[in-house]
């Protein structure tokens, strides 16, 4: 797997994990261990969150097991071309209250995409490809996992074992590379808004 660092280049001085954590498509299939699995969740436990809420919630598939068909289900087309080799999908969650007085969370789903950051830098860590998606059809996931209505469904990410490029469809192989981001003075203004 190509490391993001041996083709990125950082405006600022950071560490090389951000440029190295990308999300490749290529996989080969091999089951992820289970506890190696439960790394990426803890990590993922250690996200801050407004009041400590902890709004996040991640309802997994693993590979040939009796929910893989039901997940890889949920997915467009086009994700489901190459998602079909994960070892595992997870679908983020966030619920939309605060757990200590009932009271809306604002903030949930910023606070959720904090755990999936930290979920996709220990997968990065662990030599996985963890690849983030809204290609999915949102409502049968509500549905047929029997999310209630207090949760907002977020994200979901395959995660697996990297292959070579050559493995994915033809279509999909010039995009097998990290990609660039905007510069950080495109990102940022002090004061006021400035774009």
């Amino acid at each position: 797997m190509i490391k993001g660092s041996d083709v990125r280049q950082a405006d600022n001085s950071i560490d090389s994990l951000f440029l190295d954590r990308w999300s490749p498509r290529a996989m080969t299939g091999a089951p992820v261990d289970e506890s190696t699995l439960m790394t990426l969740f803890e990590a993922a436990r250690w996200a801050p969150s407004s009041y400590n809420n902890q709004p996040w919630r991640m309802i997994y598939a693993r590979r040939d097991t009796d929910y893989w068909p039901l997940f890889l289900g949920l997915l467009v087309e086009g994700n489901r071309a190459w998602a079909q080799h994960a070892a595992a999908l997870v679908l983020f969650i966030s619920k939309k209250t605060f757990d200590f007085n009932g009271k809306p969370a604002i903030s949930h789903s910023f606070d959720t995409g904090a755990a999936w950051e930290n979920f996709a830098l220990q997968g990065c860590l662990k030599g996985l490809v963890v690849h983030g998606m809204q290609g999915f059809d949102y409502d049968r996931a509500r549905s047929e996992l029997r999310i209630p209505e207090g949760f907002q469904v977020e994200a979901m990410a395959a995660v697996g074992h990297p292959a070579p490029a050559e493995t994915l469809p033809e279509k999909l192989r010039a995009k097998e590379s990290p990609s660039p981001r905007r510069s950080v003075a495109d990102s940022i203004c002090e004061g006021r808004f400035c774009w």
